[in-house]
């Protein structure tokens, strides 16, 4: 049960995950080897309660259809500690297929639950200025964006009119430079080499091109891995030494 509500996580950049909403779509080229596609369908196979709607065979699959699990709401108010929480790692909490209202929900479950830090991620970034107005947006949660590519840099000035206490891009897998990436109102970089039997290639002059931009606009880089077959296949270290920098909370106002 223990493993259920709170799942400790080989993730380094947080702690532990908690899936509210399982299940997602593939919409750009750095979902094409979705890790959570693939875990989705294999706990299908073992007849994990959350698992079992399939989603649409082009761009989801057994197991990863759009799923809420109202329950799983009440779960953080049991958790002992200080915890950073990973919000839905095996889906998108802004999916088109999440109502606003269950959105709603897990905001104010995290503005509850102030002991704890939690992480969003979504590639829905378009989803975010348009519902911005109608979310609370306490100070324990870090908002980010997935850019993989130039083409996906439109998220991030998505994500710079959301007013999260952090504002996070992860550039995983990285799949090509970033030229161009503005770091205004930006508070954390985490980049990282693709992982699995499909892994395309990482460039190490792409990381550094990144940490260089950081480094100059001062903002927290964390380097989560190289990737290859498995995800610590090449270890972690750029240039002798591990990034492992993190953003501290800003207040920021709700306007319009």
């Amino acid at each position: 049960m223990y493993l259920e509500l709170m799942k400790r996580t080989g993730i380094e950049w947080t702690e532990v995950t908690w899936n509210p909403t399982t299940g997602c779509d593939r919409i750009s080229p750095g979902c094409d080897n979705c890790y959570a596609l693939a875990m989705a369908k294999r706990l299908k196979a073992m007849g994990a309660e959350k698992y079992q709607n399939d989603g649409d065979a082009r761009t989801s699959g057994p197991g990863f259809a759009v799923t809420l699990h109202p329950s799983a709401l009440e779960q953080p108010y049991s958790w002992k500690g200080r915890r950073v929480v990973f919000v839905n790692s095996m889906s998108d909490l802004f999916h088109a297929k999440v109502p606003l209202d269950f959105v709603k929900q897990v905001f104010e479950v995290i503005a509850n639950t102030p002991q704890h830090t939690y992480q969003i991620l979504t590639k829905r970034s378009a989803r975010l200025p348009k519902v911005m107005m109608q979310l609370p947006w306490p100070e324990n949660l870090w908002m980010g964006v997935s850019v993989e590519s130039e083409d996906q840099l439109f998220r991030v000035d998505h994500l710079r009119q959301v007013p999260a206490a952090v504002r996070f891009l992860s550039c995983e897998p990285l799949l090509g430079p970033l030229t161009g990436l503005d770091l205004e109102g930006i508070d954390w970089v985490i980049t990282g080499g693709e992982s699995g039997p499909r892994a395309r290639p990482l460039d190490p002059t792409w990381v550094r091109d990144i940490r260089d931009l950081c480094t100059r606009a001062g903002v927290p880089f964390f380097h989560k891995q190289w990737g290859g077959r498995t995800p610590k296949a090449a270890g972690r270290e750029l240039d002798g030494l591990y990034w492992d920098e993190m953003p501290s909370a800003k207040r920021r106002p709700l306007t319009a």
